[in-house]
């Protein structure tokens, strides 16, 4: 079987459809349609060139572009991860991946990828009201 190859391709020298099925694919992932035809409807493709093509068709975005990875030490104690992800969304970042280690010495080490897409002010003024959250033992971008 011949292996996949895979180009970066400017959707501005592709026919329509292609962004079609990507809009189409993003319906069904946040709900906005619950059928495949529902999607390709709402998109404005049909639902043959939807199901030919949604398996062959991804959306890219630069890693770097909108992804930081911030490494947290937290304290153990109840309440303390909910509030920093709280303060996190309250500034639009959206939280990627997480990865909590078990407690040490009663701190925890989190690391996390996050999208900073949605930042409503500077990293470093966020970076700071992290700092000030209680609970928070220490903040930095890897």
């Amino acid at each position: 079987m011949a292996e996949n190859r895979f180009i970066l391709v400017s959707t501005s020298v592709l026919p329509p459809v292609f962004e079609g099925v990507l809009l189409a694919k993003q319906y069904l992932a946040d709900g906005s349609a619950t059928s495949a035809t529902m999607a390709a409807k709402m998109a404005g493709i049909s639902r043959n060139a939807f199901y030919k093509y949604r398996n062959a068709v991804y959306s890219y975005a630069s890693p770097n572009e909108h992804r930081i990875e911030l490494s947290v030490v937290l304290s153990d104690k109840a309440g303390v991860f909910s509030g920093m992800t709280a303060v996190l969304s309250q500034y639009g970042v959206n939280l990627i991946t997480v990865n909590q280690n078990p407690p040490i010495d009663g701190a925890a080490a989190v690391s996390m990828s996050v999208s900073t897409e949605g930042l409503c002010l500077p990293l470093s003024e966020l970076l700071e009201i992290l700092k000030r959250t209680d609970g928070v033992i220490s903040v930095r971008v890897l």
